[in-house]
C-alpha cells in the first residue's frame, strides 16, 4: 500500500509517517517509479505505536517495541527491552501519582481552612468588625 492508504488506515497523517521514517521507526520500500510501499507489518508497527504514544510513551520510547515487532515477534512487548520501558513508565506514573496525591492533600487542608474560615464569618466569631455598622445589620 502507499504512504496515503497507510496514513489512513492507521488514523494518522502521510507526514507523520515520514517522520517515523527518519527517525528509523518506519522503513519504506520503494517501487520502480519511487513510490513508497508499505505492507501489513507497518501497519501493526504503527498500531503499536500509537498506542504507546496514546499511554503517554514518548516516540523514542517505542522503539524496543517496534524492534521486538520488526523481528518477527508475534507482539512488540514480548521482548526484554520493551519490558525494560514499561518498567520505567510504570515508576514515572508512580511517582507522578504519589505527587498528585501530596498535591491533593494540601489543596483538601486548605479547602477545610477555608470552610471554617467562612463558616466563623458567617457566625459572628471570627474576623474584623466594623464598629460604624448599626447594630442588627
Amino acid at each position: 500500500m502507499r504512504i496515503g492508504e497507510l496514513a489512513e488506515r492507521a488514523g494518522t497523517t502521510a507526514r507523520t509517517l515520514r517522520y517515523y521514517e527518519s527517525r528509523g521507526l518506519l522503513t519504506a520500500r520503494r517501487t520502480g517509479n519511487g513510490y513508497r510501499s508499505y505492507d501489513e507489518a507497518d501497519l501493526d508497527l504503527l498500531r503499536q505505536i500509537r498506542l504507546l504514544q496514546d499511554f503517554g510513551f514518548e516516540l523514542e520510547d517505542t522503539r524496543p517495541f517496534v524492534e521486538c515487532l520488526r523481528a518477527g515477534h508475534p507482539a512488540g512487548d514480548s521482548c526484554p527491552a520493551s519490558l525494560v520501558v514499561y518498567r520505567r513508565k510504570l515508576a514515572e506514573l508512580d511517582a507522578c501519582l504519589d505527587r498528585l496525591g501530596e498535591v491533593r492533600e494540601r489543596v483538601a487542608a486548605q479547602l477545610a481552612s477555608a470552610e471554617r474560615a467562612s463558616a466563623e464569618l458567617a457566625a459572628g466569631t471570627a474576623g474584623p468588625r466594623c464598629e460604624l455598622t448599626p447594630e442588627g445589620e
